[in-house]
């Protein structure tokens, strides 16, 4: 059983779909990052970061004690490996879905989380931040529309590559892009979404968070607004 440390936004969602593609038992524990819930210190032992997802492998593979993780592309990672589903074996094929897991988590995912905070979030319009962030995403997309103009997927066959892109797709609208500009991309992010396990794991997060687009001040005062700590 893997205990889902989650909230409803695009990292958390990636550890959904691989659960819901891979039908792994795992029980959801909401972190309302809103309300500051990832300072708790029972979370901070798992997290210590305070961001979510985080998750505790109640049985490893090893028979050991109990196994806890933090950082989304790391748990894809060792979910995929636990699993053996959606990482190849082959150290080539292997090394395709890694790097583009690395480019998500080091560029896609930071890029277009700016481009959210300064387009929708910040009180402050400032119109350098929010060219510069909505440009980056549109240079981001075309790196995927290109990459997906001979393969299905990212990185050949549907894996953990793609599950990690795909819930920052799904934010298109907020980013400022239209996905009629890139069209591979359009056609790779429409097949996901139609996936069944796609669907329940998004299914699931609105009945956590029916209002995931909602944020009262006091939320961005937590989120945008702490130091070391709360």
């Amino acid at each position: 059983m893997i205990d889902v440390y989650y909230w409803t936004t695009p990292n958390g969602h990636k550890i959904t779909i691989f659960l819901e593609e891979t039908g792994v038992p795992y029980n959801i524990k909401p972190i309302n990052i809103g309300k500051g819930e990832q300072f708790a210190p029972e979370f901070l032992n798992i997290s210590p970061n305070n961001r979510i997802p985080a998750i505790v492998d109640q049985s490893p593979s090893d028979g050991g004690a109990p196994l806890s993780m933090f950082e989304s592309g790391a748990i894809l990672e060792y979910l995929a490996m636990k699993t053996g589903k959606f990482l190849p074996d082959n150290i080539r094929a292997r090394a395709e879905v890694m790097q583009w897991l690395f480019w998500q988590m080091g560029g896609l995912g930071p890029m277009l989380g700016q481009n959210h905070h300064f387009r929708n979030y910040s009180n402050e319009k400032i119109i350098y931040a929010i060219e510069r962030y909505t440009k980056e995403t549109e240079r981001l997309y075309g790196v995927l529309d290109e990459r997906l103009g001979d393969r299905e997927f990212v990185a050949g066959d549907y894996s953990i590559a793609d599950m990690a892109c795909y819930p920052w797709i799904v934010l298109h609208e907020r980013q400022g892009q239209d996905l009629n500009d890139f069209p591979n991309l359009k056609r790779w992010f429409e097949t996901i979404q139609k996936r069944p396990a796609v669907e329940r794991a998004y299914a699931l997060a609105r009945q956590i968070n029916p209002d995931s687009r909602g944020m009262t001040e006091e939320a961005k005062k937590i989120l945008f607004g702490q130091g070391r700590r709360k």
